[in-house]
């Protein structure tokens, strides 16, 4: 017998949960499929996740990265006057380049992910637009050198799947992509293509064809290379507060050179992280981590963090609001799709 749906009031059930590690795995796994691993109908999968969209619980977006395209990805830490921060945030979450858009809870922090395309859209934004900008007092800039793979990606349900149905969806793919060797060249097509994916990154192929001009066959061949080049990886946004996470933030250590590489492979075990990377910097690791409280972060910090060998300092900087995640912005308890601008 299927499991009924849940009211709409309800957040996440067992099925849903199963679902959400389904997408996660693979986020565009046909709904046919994923039914037949988790034992449901295709129906009841395909109105599942659709409640979940209309809901504002998750949103599934084709990214770009930048690393095979001979660009680079920042993470940026501005400092604003408290009745600046606000705006500069929002400001930030409207450019197309820009992910991960934190006010901090210092309230005249800023911090955000940026990932431009070409050398000429990095310096525009470090070089003239942030500093231009009246309400950025500070900026660091702090370049990702290294990314460590989730060894499950966030939210880590796949404890609630069988040994079985683990087998039969796969290995996680990893939300940051792969980088690639060699370098890519984007055709038109491909950039109105990778449009509509960061619009939604389940747009069926007949839709994708007709933004593209191609057959189906032709965008099912080339959204398959650009995925095997490193270029196009999907990334997943969630209503993360009513999942029951009330508390995240930046975690900012120093680690001695010779064992940045044994942390980094440690953090991406926990639970709690959901994001790791070696930087350039006055810091030279940078984690994010997802709480469900402030007393769970304390026992995170103490217990977990602490006893790793090689760190020699941690700042944390809990997020007093997220404005945007990896393409979704976020209003209070649920995502929604940010207009994406001509990047010309």
């Amino acid at each position: 017998m299927e499991l009924e749906d849940l009211d709409e009031s309800s957040v996440l059930d067992l099925l849903d949960k199963q679902i959400v590690h389904g997408l996660v795995t693979d986020p565009r796994i046909p709904f046919a499929r994923l039914a037949a691993v988790l034992g449901v109908s295709e129906q009841t999968v395909a109105r599942r996740y659709r409640s979940l969209r209309r809901r504002g619980m998750l949103h599934v977006a084709g990214q770009v990265n930048v690393i095979p395209l001979g660009s680079t990805r920042w993470m940026l830490r501005m400092q604003s006057t408290p009745d600046k921060a606000l705006r500069l945030a929002e400001a930030l979450a409207r450019l197309p380049d820009v992910s991960w858009v934190s006010l901090l809870s210092t309230g005249s922090e800023v911090t955000c992910m940026s990932r431009p395309r070409t050398a000429e859209h990095r310096d525009r934004l470090l070089l003239t637009t942030l500093p231009q900008a009246s309400q950025v007092v500070g900026l660091s800039a702090y370049e990702i050198m290294h990314r460590f793979p989730l060894t499950e990606e966030w939210p880590r349900y796949g404890r609630l799947l069988t040994a079985r149905q683990r087998r039969e969806l796969g290995p996680d793919r990893p939300r940051g992509g792969r980088d690639g060797t060699e370098p890519v060249d984007l055709s038109p097509g491909d950039e109105a293509m990778l449009a509509a994916l960061s619009r939604d990154g389940r747009a069926p192929y007949a839709q994708l064809a007709a933004e593209t001009g191609w057959s189906p066959t032709r965008v099912a061949r080339r959204m398959a290379e650009l995925e095997e080049s490193g270029v196009l990886y999907f990334d997943m946004d969630f209503a993360i507060e009513r999942m029951g996470y009330a508390t995240r933030g930046m975690l900012w250590l120093r680690v001695r050179p010779g064992d940045l590489d044994t942390v980094g492979r440690a953090l991406v075990t926990h639970p709690e992280v959901t994001f790791a990377a070696a930087t350039t910097g006055s810091t030279n690791m940078l984690a994010s981590v997802v709480c469900r409280d402030t007393a769970h972060l304390y026992r995170y910090v103490t217990e977990r963090l602490g006893p790793l060998d090689g760190i020699t300092g941690l700042e944390i900087t809990p997020a007093l609001r997220v404005l945007k995640q990896a393409q979704a912005l976020l209003h209070t308890d649920h995502v929604t799709l940010v207009p994406q601008p001509n990047q010309g």
